[in-house]
């Protein structure tokens, strides 16, 4: 009888091992994944875990040590400046890995390998379209002009081959979690990769557009309510230059701008094709940044003091990595990219250094004109032009391999055509121009920056710069405060680029490039600060045309506070970097308050009480900030939905400023009116119906428990992967959009710092994340708290003879 259960079980344990062992749809197979010897047990990071360490590696030329601080920051020191980039690599490998890798696969449309095609092709699409926007060539392309430079090229190498190093020596029982969920492992790093990054930063901060919203704007507005509209100046601007006899612009562009005789009409007329969907992929809008250095003449200590927090999204693992560099020649602190080599925003011995994006317009689109099916020729300048052809192949998870011919032309890629269609019953054929495409060294940059000693090599730092166009600040211990927006700009007509433009010829090419020594910039102003905040960088004045929106309240408000404050210590620095007054509110509340309340019922005339009483600050439990953005969304709404809705199409609406101004300068605004109606609707009227629409949401928040701003809000940091268990949620923390504070739901201030550059440099900065990429680790995600608290940590200028000290918890050291 004992045979029966014994076949009984040896039947359900071999059934058992077949099935832990095979891979069901996006599971991983459960018995590896679950196994105590390789599985996600084994991430689990000891809390007393020995970071002490001696390697030796073949690549190295002499010594390298680390020491690892009690908030798991390296403090890197070399003999040798290729040890360190090597070091630098085999760190950001070690905590970072997966991240670092994972997001150049997105870079490089290589999601589809790992996930499969998606949800109707969604992954599969989001591969093609980056593909085909040339992130691939510009990277290549971008990769040659590394390698032509021997600096860089050392750099990139040595700095691939730490990575690899440490890769050659990662058993599968310890890969990173992700790998084992999503059930592949790493491959060995290259320099591709690194260039992969950085056009990855160029697509994220340089790839937005709103050409085909704008294109279809065209079908319900003509040019007058179209500028009125979409005005290209704001009137509450702030420039990050403004002109002045200390800093005058060009009298004139340096290159011919008339646009086409034709082009006015084109851009504005009723007929002629639209887009039925936006281009694919967009990044953030909102990605950008705040930074300003005050000058010595209004600090407590007489030295520069220079702030940085760059808004991108909130992610785990944190975009960011903490760590010191340093060289018999050089001693750098900041925050670096893993995946990249160098300090990106820091400070060393003798600067200090910090960056927004210039949010310019770099991408444009043009429609082609095909011979034939085939797409092997396009008209151009009165004849038929070949293509250059580049087939792609795609690897899909649990599919066979997608072949994809991408034509490339004069302009660039043709990023949509018959095979990729913009919309589903389109077959226009769209190629994009794109700055990222031309061979640049961004990486180069941050070397310079990493050694530089005074503002002349800050400016010839930056010049290496030209994709994605940023403001870099600079501030110095000899006591120099400057701001140049640097980048290789197109130099455009007065809404060239706005509109998908004609590609049959040559007319509606950029006409040049802006020189260098015209690009916006500040140097020791007599006001004594500099700052950006992604708004525009010079008033209309300026002989070139930058583009058609950008933010403007938080550039607004730095600058009101910087110019009104004297004797500012770093703690007022850091009071400012999370301040949570709203600007835009204040702006906007006498007409919030023009409401008539003998036409409301309780309900709303509690919530406009409410408001009344609001200090127009977005902090956590404040209700008066929810109750503003819930009824200034459904005033615009209101005002302009009837005029917008005459289509269907995709297209974008007015920028945060244009509401407030409108009815500041006209009561009588034209859009008030609802067209669908037979009355003549007033600012009374709509204000009383935008309200009225608003506390119905409103009593529905308050029943919810979540009328307080923190609650409304509900920022979280979330999983690359957007796996909750990953990810850090309701995070009680105030602030938003067009506040300097600028965090919203899930993106917001991803580094914040703050220096005065002293003999002894002050240093205070966090990010809301941690040093390592393990869930498994208590450094994964230890900084949030206090980044949400807005607290700052004093950051940490290590000198070798300082090993000893008791913040040291741990020590790598490498040599040959």
């Amino acid at each position: 009888m004992r045979l029966v259960p014994f076949i009984i079980s040896s039947v359900l344990t071999i059934a058992l091992v077949v099935v832990l062992s095979m891979q069901w749809g996006t599971v991983p197979p459960l018995g590896s994944f679950l196994s105590p010897q390789h599985g996600l047990w084994k991430n689990a990071e000891d809390v007393e875990k020995n970071f002490e360490a001696d390697l030796s590696f073949p690549n190295l030329k002499g010594k390298v040590q680390v020491f690892l601080d009690d908030r798991m920051v390296p403090h890197v020191f070399a003999e040798h400046e290729r040890d360190l980039f090597f070091v630098q690599g085999w760190l950001h490998a070690k905590f970072r890995l997966w991240q670092m890798e994972f997001q150049t696969y997105a870079a490089a449309g290589r999601i589809s390998e790992i996930l499969g095609a998606g949800a109707g092709d969604r992954y599969l699409n989001y591969d093609r379209s980056m593909r085909r926007l040339g992130m691939g060539y510009a990277a290549e392309r971008s990769l040659q002009a590394a390698e032509n430079n021997p600096i860089s090229k050392m750099q990139y190498e040595a700095y691939a081959e730490g990575i690899n190093a440490y890769i050659d020596e990662l058993k599968p029982a310890d890969y990173p979690i992700e790998y084992k969920l999503l059930n592949y492992r790493p491959e060995k790093w290259t320099t591709l990769k690194t260039a992969l990054f950085l056009k990855y930063m160029s697509y994220d901060l340089a790839g937005k557009d709103d050409d085909f919203e704008f294109t279809n704007l065209r079908t319900i507005f003509a040019k007058a309510d179209f500028e009125t509209l979409f005005p290209i100046y704001a009137d509450s601007l702030q420039p990050i230059a403004p002109r002045s006899p200390e800093n005058p612009y060009p009298s004139k562009a340096a290159m011919d701008l008339h646009p086409p005789s034709h082009a006015d009409s084109l851009y504005f007329t009723f007929q002629g094709d639209s887009i039925t969907s936006s281009s694919l992929n967009k990044p953030d809008k909102d990605n950008g940044s705040n930074n300003w250095a005050v000058a010595g003449t209004k600090t407590k200590s007489g030295r520069p003091i220079i702030c940085n927090d760059p808004h991108l999204g909130l992610n785990l693992p944190s975009l960011w990595f903490e760590m010191q560099l340093s060289t018999a020649d050089f001693s750098c602190y900041g925050v670096s990219f893993p995946g990249s080599p160098n300090i990106i925003i820091g400070f060393n011995d003798y600067i200090g250094w910090a960056v927004t994006n210039a949010g310019r317009d770099v991408k444009d689109y043009y429609e082609l004109q095909f011979k034939d099916g085939s797409m092997k020729q396009y008209w151009y300048n009165g004849e038929w032009k070949a293509t250059t052809d580049r087939i792609d192949t795609i690897l899909i998870k649990g599919r066979a391999p997608l072949y994809d011919t991408i034509r490339f032309t004069d302009f660039g890629p043709a990023m949509y055509d018959r095979h990729f269609k913009v919309d589903s019953g389109s077959l226009k054929c769209l190629a994009v121009r794109w700055k990222a495409h031309d061979p640049s060294n961004e990486g180069f940059t941050f070397y310079g920056l990493n050694h530089s000693r005074n503002y002349d090599d800050y400016l010839a730092a930056i010049k290496n710069f030209t994709c994605p166009a940023q403001n870099f600040l600079f501030a110095s211990k000899s006591g120099d405060i400057a701001i140049w927006q640097q980048g290789e700009f197109p130099a455009k007509w007065r809404r060239q680029g706005d509109f998908i433009m004609p590609g049959t010829d040559s007319s509606y090419l950029w006409k040049g490039i802006i020189p260098q020594q015209q690009n916006p910039h500040l140097v020791n102003p007599s006001r004594g600060f500099c700052s950006s905040a992604n708004q525009a960088a010079t008033d209309s004045t300026y002989p070139y045309y930058l583009g058609n929106s950008f933010p403007v309240y938080r550039g607004y408000i730095i600058n009101r506070k910087l110019s009104r404050m004297d004797n500012i210590t770093t703690d007022d620095m850091k009071a400012m970097q999370t301040d949570n007054y709203n600007v835009k509110a204040e702006f906007g509340r006498d007409i919030l308050l023009k409401t008539p309340v003998d036409r409301l019922n309780e309900d709303e005339r509690k919530y406009l009480q409410i408001f009344r009483m609001w200090t127009l600050r977005n902090d956590p439990a404040e209700r008066g900030a929810t109750i503003y953005s819930i009824w200034w969304r459904e005033l615009e709404y209101a005002i302009w939905h009837d005029d917008f809705e005459k289509t269907k199409l995709p297209v974008s609406w007015p920028a945060e400023n244009v509401l407030v101004e409108s009815l500041h300068k006209d009561s009588a605004y034209k859009f008030i009116d609802d067209i669908r109606t037979p009355e003549k609707e007033t600012l009374q009227d709509q204000l009383v119906a935008s309200l009225k629409t608003a506390t119905g949401k409103l009593k529905q928040l308050e029943k919810d428990g979540k009328l307080e701003w923190g609650k409304f809000k509900d920022t979280k940091v979330q999983h690359l992967l957007r796996q909750t268990a990953l990810s850090r949620l309701h995070l009680p923390i105030g602030g938003g959009a067009g506040v300097i504070n600028a965090t919203k739901e899930d993106h917001g201030p991803s580094w914040r710092m703050v220096v005065q550059l002293t003999d002894d440099i002050e240093a205070w900065g966090v990010y809301p994340g941690g040093q390592s990429g393990n869930p498994g680790s208590k450094y994964y995600d230890n900084f949030v708290d206090s980044w949400a608290a807005g607290k700052y940590y004093r950051l940490w200028v290590m000198k070798e003879s300082e090993q000893n000290d008791k913040r040291v918890v741990g020590k790598l050291t490498f040599s040959k």
